[in-house]
């Protein structure tokens, strides 16, 4: 619609300039026609919309407050498990023991067949059996219904037929009747029964049976249970099981339950925790029991193998007398040595017998009187032989004294030959003990020779020996070492069997949860808030976008070239549904020192000292063109100057009406030469202040316009009055306001606040361009200094398709308008 308009008023702004529209034109167009954001606007269009935001908020908090009152809480209870998975062969240590057929490399992270065990039939199985998720108990609340997880004040027991996943409803009427009520091939079906005694519906068996939370308050409330099948509970299972491998590195798993009953949800996962243990129980029990079967089995080949091993082993001791060849190495190298320390001690006792022998013969036992004979001979020592130590210190003494006695006697003297015959019997002696000892030394060595050669002997046969033995060794020591460590580890299963614990951990136990996961109230409320608080800014937004009014003056100036000559605020004195001469009457009010304003800036564009013709006119009717014309003329005419305001607008007229004056003759008639201007003046409470009126319409007033006639009743006019001021069409609708414009002295464009279209501003902008129109001035009528609408009256011009204007329409206010009014 919009775009339609535009182009409406286009095509009428073409008609009128003549196709001048469309010349070129040689003057810059302007900078900025209302682009980028009008934060003045902005604030405004905001201003506007608070009550909208604010109601806008509260929506979103009040969702948020439903969503949480008619929404179950979701509970999530959570225990964490440290798996230690390994292989039986690993386990046993068997990788290098038994090789081939085990493989100790065997990948030990199995944490997706754990994650799949825990998730499989088998617990679930073991589920049903140890938990009671059959039957469900429900309590009808006043919006919700709550689980009785533990708490129910009744138990149902079942057989037959048994109808599964039914709602049946329970009241009951006292502590000994039960209501029932439950649909049944479509159909309700109602019964009342006795409670702790079995009754029959359909071909199902029920008991209701009372609970220790029977009291005389259940009697008040309205129940309901249902029995589950067993797919009904596995899919309930893996709905709200979650199973998640949280550390692959350390082999953890965390199982998770979403239940709205927080003490449920905790039982199932450690009744899960449980059953899961079980599980692995028994399956490491059913291992263990296959393992003993390979042990003894690996024991009977083992056990043959190791009896061969020590058969031959035995043998070979039998023949070589002994269990170690390399340790009798060891031995027999020490003997060896042993043999050639004693053999040297021998000889070295040989060559000391040589060297006594020696010194026997010479005499020369010791040189010195002042050394004895071990002292002297530092080796006798050695020989261990006393008798020979004493033969030798006898002879020593003796060739002692005889070199005394040599001294003073002489050889021949009987004293020195005593002495010398005593000498050569104790060398005799000492030769018969050294010739005796040197006889001893000989048969030593010998012997020592042959027990070397024995001993060398033996140690050229190591070597074959210690093959050998090695040989036999080594099966016997694998063979001993395997049995020993299959005794060991079928005892360690054996005791394993009594008591199997699991490959796995509980980190962290299921614990009751104390807040749910789902809905976060916080959070629900911050989305209500946040969702209010966009929704709010797009509101905002999309005004501040479908905003095409003009609001303020910093609009009018962006988006124009013309100067703003003034702005007239609301007239909210009082309500006016035509336009009226106001000034006279509030000549202090805000209204009237506007139009002062305008006067004055209009004295800066034209002096008043000369004779003025004045237009004014808008774009479409209802923008208070007449209004301003009208007290306009009433604030000149106060300033002591003549004014006389004609009505050009032929088509509608409308200056009579706020003068309160008849429209029999006029402008149309003044033209068509019918009366003269003086016959048709009218005057008003002003005294300098007079008008003409439209006249009756005449069938072409764009041609009366044009005619010589109407420069002449300018003309005529001007002899009498200082200022003519002209109301005329607007220029968007008709072609008259155009040239009625070409004439005037100043040309005013009035545009009202809240209600000329921002598209009108472009078509002022082409009207400057098209025309060359220098002094045009816009005026900003009806501006609002706060949030109210308008002045109060509502008028409007329009052009019918068949006739000329649209009919007037006063815009009528909504409860929103209103309240909006007193909001501001």
């Amino acid at each position: 619609m919009a775009v339609n308009e535009n182009a409406e008023l286009e095509e009428l702004i073409r008609n009128a300039t003549g196709g001048a529209a469309n010349a070129p034109v040689t003057e810059a167009e302007p900078t900025d026609e209302g682009g980028g954001i009008d934060f003045d606007t902005l604030l405004l269009v905001a201003r506007r919309s608070l009550l909208w935001l604010v109601l806008l908020i509260g929506l979103g908090l009040t969702g948020a407050w439903l969503f949480l009152r008619y929404t179950k809480p979701v509970y999530q209870s959570s225990s964490l498990l440290k798996i230690d998975e390994k292989t039986e062969a690993g386990a046993l240590g068997l990788g290098g023991a038994l090789g081939s057929g085990v493989d100790n490399q065997q990948s030990i992270n199995k944490l997706s067949g754990e994650v799949e065990l825990i998730k499989s039939n088998i617990i679930y199985r073991r589920l049903r059996d140890s938990l009671d998720l059959n039957v469900n108990y429900y309590a009808e609340g006043t919006v919700l219904e709550s689980e009785l997880y533990g708490l129910s004040p009744f138990k149902v027991e079942y057989s037959g037929s048994v109808i599964y996943n039914t709602k049946f409803n329970l009241k009951f009427s006292s502590p000994q009747q039960v209501q029932i009520s439950y649909l049944l091939g479509g159909q309700e079906q109602n019964t009342t029964q006795a409670i702790d005694k079995p009754f029959q519906i359909g071909g199902m068996t029920l008991v209701i049976q009372r609970t220790i939370n029977f009291n005389q308050e259940v009697l008040d409330r309205s129940y309901h249970f249902i029995i589950n099948d067993e797919g009904a509970i596995n899919g309930y299972l893996d709905r709200n099981l979650l199973v998640e491998i949280v550390n692959p590195s350390a082999n953890t798993i965390q199982i998770s339950f979403l239940e709205f009953n927080p003490d449920k949800a905790r039982a199932i996962v450690n009744r899960i925790d449980t059953v899961y243990l079980q599980e692995k129980l028994a399956q490491k029990r059913a291992a263990s029991a296959q393992t003993l079967k390979f042990l003894d089995q690996q024991l009977n080949e083992n056990g043959q193998n190791l009896e061969r091993a020590a058969e031959n082993f035995q043998d070979f001791v039998r023949r070589t007398k002994t269990y170690d060849v390399r340790s009798s190495v060891t031995e027999l190298k020490a003997q060896v040595e042993k043999l050639n320390d004693e053999r040297l001690a021998l000889e070295e006792k040989r060559v000391l017998l040589s060297d006594l022998t020696s010194r026997v013969e010479r005499g020369n036992i010791t040189t010195r009187e002042d050394l004895t004979v071990e002292q002297s001979i530092p080796g006798l020592a050695t020989l261990a032989d006393p008798q020979l130590s004493q033969q030798l210190g006898d002879l020593n003494g003796l060739l002692l004294d005889l070199r005394r006695v040599e001294r003073s006697n002489r050889e021949t003297t009987e004293a020195v030959k005593s002495r010398q015959d005593r000498i050569a019997y104790a060398k005799d002696n000492i030769r018969q003990t050294l010739l005796q000892n040197q006889r001893l030394l000989g048969k030593q060595l010998a012997k020592l020779n042959e027990q070397w050669n024995a001993v060398n002997a033996e140690l050229q046969l190591v070597p074959e020996r210690a093959t050998e033995e090695d040989r036999l060794k080594r099966p016997l020591a694998l063979y001993e070492n395997t049995y020993v460590m299959l005794m060991g580890k079928k005892a360690d299963f054996n005791i394993a069997m009594a008591g199997t614990t699991p490959d796995f951990q509980i980190l962290s136990p299921a614990s009751l949860p104390a807040a749910p996961i789902s809905p976060v109230r916080l959070m629900v409320y911050a989305i209500g808030l946040a969702s209010g608080i966009a929704l709010g800014l797009g509101l905002m937004a999309v005004r501040y976008l479908m905003h095409n009014t003009v609001t303020n003056v910093r609009e009018l100036e962006r988006a124009t070239t013309a100067s703003v000559l003034g702005v007239i605020p609301t007239y909210d004195k009082e309500k006016m549904a035509v336009s009226k001469l106001v000034v006279d009457k509030s000549p202090k009010s805000a209204i009237s020192e506007s139009i002062r304003s305008i006067r004055t800036n209009l004295d800066f564009i034209s002096s008043a000292k000369k004779k003025r013709l004045i237009s004014v006119t808008s774009t479409i009717s209802g923008e208070g063109k007449t209004f301003v014309s009208v007290n306009l003329g009433g604030i000149i005419a106060l300033s002591e100057q003549r004014v006389v305001i004609l009505d050009l607008d032929m088509r509608k007229p409308k200056v009579n009406i706020a003068f309160g004056a008849e429209n029999i003759k006029g402008i149309s008639t003044i033209l068509i030469e019918k009366h003269g201007v003086m016959e048709c003046i009218q005057h008003t409470s002003i005294p300098t202040l007079d008008f003409i009126s439209a006249g009756p319409t005449p069938p072409n007033p764009s041609e009366l316009i044009i005619s010589p006639k109407f420069d002449e009743m300018l003309t005529e006019l001007h002899q009498v009055y200082d200022v003519i001021l002209i109301d005329t069409p607007p220029v968007g609708l008709v072609t008259d306001g155009i040239l009625i414009m070409r004439k005037a002295d100043i040309p005013i464009y009035i545009v009202r606040a809240n209600y000329s279209k921002k598209a009108f501003l472009k078509n002022i902008n082409k009207v400057i361009r098209a025309n060359n129109f220098t002094r045009l001035c816009t005026v900003l009528n009806d501006a609002r200094a706060s949030g109210l609408y308008g002045y109060g009256y509502g008028y409007g011009y329009g052009y019918g398709y068949g006739q000329g204007y649209y009919e007037e329409t006063k815009p009528v206010e909504s409860t929103l308008t209103r309240l909006r009014k007193r909001f501001s």
